[in-house]
């Protein structure tokens, strides 16, 4: 299965549901079953602001208790769009959408950069411990993890 590491609390927001889109400066034409892989690494700073402070806390999660070096759940990644214009509050892709409110703020919607669109999470429980990498890489996942 392809996964994609993230440092948190972009890992944790995005599979709590709590945007559409995770934003890259690249662009895949991969399309299909993802893994979402928490990095070791967390932007404690990022934590402490809103809304993303209240959005953790809404998960049961603060900067001290997010999970890191795991692979948290499964999804489909069903669409890469490119950004092409953006202002303070929103931002417009290349298929039409306009990017608006919390899915705006938890993203990086610079001019050139893609919103890869992202449905149907699985959590995973336990979660697979992994060390991770850049890009897109391949991890075997066993379906009985899955459901």
């Amino acid at each position: 299965m392809k996964v994609l590491s993230m440092i948190q609390p972009w890992a944790t927001l995005l599979v709590q549901g709590e945007t559409l889109y995770e934003t890259r400066s690249w662009k895949t034409r991969y399309r299909g079953p993802l893994a979402i892989h928490a990095s070791q690494k967390v932007h404690k700073q990022d934590c402490k602001y809103e809304p993303i402070r209240s959005l953790l806390a809404k998960n049961g999660y603060t900067e001290q208790n997010l999970p890191t070096g795991v692979i948290l759940a499964t999804c489909e990644l069903t669409n890469c769009y490119q950004v092409i214009d953006a202002n303070h509050t929103s931002a417009i892709l290349d298929c039409g959408k306009v990017v608006t409110g919390d899915d705006f703020l938890l993203g990086d919607y610079s001019p050139g950069y893609f919103a890869w669109e992202i449905a149907g999470f699985r959590l995973l429980k336990p979660y697979i411990p992994v060390k991770g990498k850049l890009g897109l890489w391949e991890y075997s996942i066993g379906e009985e993890l899955m459901i």
